[in-house]
């Protein structure tokens, strides 16, 4: 019996080995292309964390699907979605760098901005004024009180359409980071199943606000993860009513 437990476990061990993956690469600065040390690399799916050697190496426990961060101070974080469990090569960006601009092609100025008047689109002042002041006793009212009649609604026009050009911008700016390219190389989704992806978790523009910067590359992967979970029912375009 002992030796039929010897044997077998020298055939399962190999087996657990074989289903343990890793992958490696090294880390490199963006501009330079130099190897940096002490970057944190980090599978968000089994929790490891590493750090990158002094020649920019790294290696750790992942498989394919699995998700990696790589973080160091003064750099921009990045986001690597393990398509293939080949040796990668990541450049990160210095912090002084401004990523995914957002190009705005035009611009609507405000109505109450005159450049000839610069005092285009304030109401007149009403002023409230007391009679002739002569003979006037001293608990009589005098003077006038000064009445700002529509400052309230120009504000609140002017923050409305604040909001506007700001929701304009990060719409752009979904557009340019959550399309059919950026997508179909992340999931390699083809045909109706990437368009009905992109309708069903294209990230609203409130989040993108609220999560600024906004990493896609992780929300696409995350996203990807849900999207294989759907029964193929529902992975298909939503139908409105």
């Amino acid at each position: 019996m002992i030796k039929k437990l010897l044997l077998l476990s020298l055939f399962v061990l190999p087996l657990g080995l074989a289903a343990q993956t890793s992958i490696s690469g090294r880390v490199y600065d963006f501009e330079n292309k130099l190897p940096l040390a002490q970057v944190e690399v980090q599978n968000l799916n089994n929790k490891q964390v590493i750090k990158t050697a002094a020649a920019g190496q790294f290696s750790l426990t992942a498989n394919q699907g699995d998700v990696l961060t790589f973080t160091l101070k003064g750099y921009h974080a990045d986001t690597l979605y393990l398509t293939s469990m080949r040796p990668v090569a990541v450049y990160l960006p210095n912090s002084s760098i401004s990523l995914n601009e957002v190009r705005i092609q035009s611009a609507k100025l405000s109505p109450y901005l005159d450049v000839e008047n610069i005092n285009a689109g304030i109401k007149p002042v009403k002023r409230i004024e007391g009679d002739d002041l002569a003979g006037k006793k001293n608990n009589d009212r005098a003077g006038g009180i000064i009445l700002n009649l529509g400052f309230d609604k120009m504000k609140a026009q002017r923050e409305k359409e604040q909001r506007l050009t700001e929701n304009e911008g990060v719409e752009n700016q979904i557009r340019l980071n959550f399309n059919e390219t950026s997508v179909g190389n992340i999931t390699k989704l083809k045909g109706d199943e990437l368009k009905a992806f992109l309708s069903i978790y294209q990230p609203s523009v409130d989040r993108v606000k609220s999560e600024s910067p906004f990493n896609y590359t992780l929300y696409i992967a995350q996203a990807y993860q849900a999207w294989l979970k759907l029964p193929p029912s529902q992975r298909k375009v939503p139908k409105f009513k």
